[in-house]
C-alpha cells in the first residue's frame, strides 16, 4: 500500500498544476532566455510550460524540469488544450512575416476561450502610431488583444543588439560597416534584457493593463556601432555610409534576395528617421538594473554563436 502524502503537500501540488506560466515561442532565443530568467527568479520549473515547435529544444527544456508542449501557431487544435483559467501567458511575436497576425490571433482566441488570467505580448516600439516597417503586424495584434478584453500587458520591445551579428561577420571579412542609416541612432539592448522584462511581466500582476516602451539606456550611431564591432573582433572597422539605392544594389550584388535586401534598406531608413533611437528608461526600470551596453551585448552574442 503506497503512503499517502500529507494534505498540505497534496494541496500545493494541485495548486501548482492549476497555475502555470506559459511561454509561447519558448524554443526561440527570447523564449529560452525568458525561461532562464523565470528559473533564476525562483519560479518552480513545474509551474512553467514551454510551448513551441522545435522538439529538440523542447526536449532540452524538459531536461531542466520544465513542462513542454509542441504547438503549431497555424493549427489552433494544438492550442485549445494548452490554456486554463489560472494561466498567465506570454505570447512572443512570431518570426514569419506576413503570417503573424493570423498566428497570434489563433493564440489570442484560444486564450480567450480558456479565460486565462493574463496575457503578455512582445510588440514593437510605438506600434500603434509608428511608421516602422515592422509595426503593422504588431499594431494589428495589439488590436486583437484589446478586442479580446483579456487582462494584458504590452511589452513594446525595441531593437536587439544581437540583430547586428550579421554586421559583425561582414565587418570581420571586409573591415567595413555597410549602412544607409546616416546619422540615425539606435537604442538597442541585449535579448537577455528583454527576456528579463518578460519574466518580470509574467510574475508581477501589477504590470497588467500597462504598455511599456522598452529600449536600451543609450542611443548610439553607426560610428559607435563600428567602434563596438572593432572591439568585439579585435580589428579596425570603418563606416561605409551609402544612399538607400546604393545600399540596395550592394546587398543584391552580395547575393541577398531582393525582398530581404529591400527590408534591410527599409530598416536603415527607419533608423535614419529616428524610429529606433528613443530611450524611455522603462526597460532598466522594469528589470531593476541598467541595460547591457552595446559592446557587451555584441561580445556575448558572438561568444554564443561561436
Amino acid at each position: 500500500m503506497s503512503a499517502c502524502r500529507p494534505f498540505d503537500q497534496v494541496t500545493a501540488t494541485i495548486e501548482r498544476e492549476l497555475m502555470s506560466y506559459i511561454v509561447i515561442g519558448a524554443t526561440g532565443h527570447l523564449g529560452t532566455l525568458t525561461i532562464d530568467s523565470l528559473l533564476e527568479r525562483g519560479i518552480d520549473p513545474n509551474d512553467i510550460v514551454a510551448a513551441g515547435r522545435n522538439t529538440d529544444r523542447l526536449a532540452a527544456l524538459a531536461e531542466r524540469g520544465v513542462r513542454t508542449q509542441a504547438i503549431d501557431l497555424n493549427d489552433q487544435a494544438t492550442l485549445t488544450a494548452l490554456f486554463s483559467a489560472d494561466d498567465t501567458v506570454l505570447l512572443i511575436s512570431g518570426s514569419e512575416l506576413g503570417q503573424r497576425v493570423a498566428q497570434h490571433g489563433n493564440v489570442i482566441d484560444a486564450a480567450k476561450t480558456a479565460g486565462v488570467k493574463r496575457l503578455i505580448y512582445t510588440s514593437a516600439p510605438k506600434a500603434d502610431t509608428s511608421a516602422l516597417v515592422l509595426a503593422p503586424e504588431h499594431k494589428a495584434t495589439e488590436e486583437l488583444i484589446a478586442a479580446s478584453e483579456l487582462p494584458a500587458t504590452i511589452l513594446r520591445n525595441g531593437w536587439y543588439s544581437e540583430n547586428y551579428l550579421p554586421a559583425v561577420e561582414q565587418a570581420r571579412q571586409s573591415g567595413t560597416l555597410l549602412t544607409s542609416a546616416g546619422d540615425g541612432r539606435v537604442s538597442s539592448a541585449s535579448r537577455r534584457d528583454y527576456a528579463e522584462a518578460a519574466a518580470v511581466a509574467l510574475i508581477d500582476d501589477t504590470t497588467t493593463g500597462k504598455t511599456y516602451e522598452l529600449s536600451g539606456d543609450t542611443a548610439w550611431d553607426q560610428q559607435e556601432l563600428a567602434d563596438a564591432i572593432s572591439v568585439t573582433i579585435g580589428g579596425e572597422v570603418a563606416v561605409h555610409n551609402v544612399t538607400p539605392d546604393e545600399h540596395l544594389a550592394l546587398l543584391k550584388a552580395a547575393g541577398v534576395d531582393e525582398g530581404m535586401a529591400g527590408f534591410l534598406v527599409a530598416l536603415d531608413a527607419n533608423t535614419r528617421d529616428g524610429l529606433l533611437g528613443e530611450t524611455s528608461g522603462e526597460l532598466s526600470a522594469l528589470i531593476g538594473r541598467p541595460t547591457t551596453p552595446l559592446v557587451d551585448g555584441l561580445r556575448a552574442a558572438v561568444a554564443v554563436s561561436a
